[in-house]
């Protein structure tokens, strides 16, 4: 082993050892943000030079979301809990070839907004590929999103990365039949563009209920983006 796969290797193993580990799954339609994403691109990209991707719009929607439910970016500190008023948001980030994973931190991701959040994941994950972090672009990240759906990945159960409560896991985003309503209020099936989204959280602070009630939360920002989310 590499410096960096014992690193991860001490890293997983510790934090398997420490928090007690539940997965939570949600599905949600995210052909709002498709649509949008599509009219914004080549704006973004002309005017910008920067690609909104569909993590981006994920994790301005995070952000929205952990402001209601603050326990999920919270840590233990002995047999205290602290919870952070910031919230300093780690992107996993795969390295080429299978060698490694580096999780980059956007610290104070809650001033940013859509573009700001598009421009911050595309630097630091460029800058991990070029190995140009700098040690503090890795530390004091106190949530963590982690994108396997990317390789086609629809459902997985990641580690939280310590001393953080928990991980939230975005999933391939695939067309598939759905129940939706008509304007005449019904049931009709249609083509949706679905993803599924996990939180895995530390059950030793996070319950269920309040993991549910932070993706049910997530989902509603996420299938209801307005023009004003921006």
């Amino acid at each position: 082993m590499n410096a960096m796969r014992r690193g991860i290797a001490d890293h997983m193993r510790r934090s398997l050892d420490t928090s007690a580990h539940v997965t939570t799954v949600f599905e949600i339609d995210l052909s709002k943000v498709v649509a949008i994403r599509k009219r914004l691109k080549p704006e973004y990209e002309q005017s910008y030079g920067v690609n909104p991707t569909y993590l981006a719009f994920i994790a301005r929607a995070t952000i929205e979301a952990i402001k209601n439910w603050p326990w999920v970016n919270a840590e233990i500190r002995g047999e205290q809990i602290v919870i952070k008023k910031y919230i300093n948001l780690g992107i996993a980030v795969a390295l080429e070839g299978g060698h490694g994973l580096i999780v980059p931190v956007i610290k104070n991701a809650e001033g940013l907004n859509l573009l700001g959040i598009a421009r911050a994941i595309a630097d630091v994950a460029a800058r991990a590929r070029d190995k140009k972090l700098l040690p503090d672009d890795v530390q004091g990240g106190t949530f963590t999103i982690t994108n396997p759906g990317g390789y086609g990945t629809f459902h997985g159960t990641p580690i939280i990365s310590q001393p953080q409560a928990a991980i939230l896991g975005t999933y391939a985003l695939v067309k598939r039949p759905w129940v939706v309503q008509d304007e005449l209020g019904d049931d009709v099936i249609a083509i949706r563009s679905i993803m599924n989204i996990t939180l895995t959280y530390d059950h030793r602070l996070v319950d269920g209920a309040l993991a549910g009630r932070f993706l049910r939360d997530l989902r509603e920002k996420l299938q209801g983006w307005g023009e004003d989310r921006y």
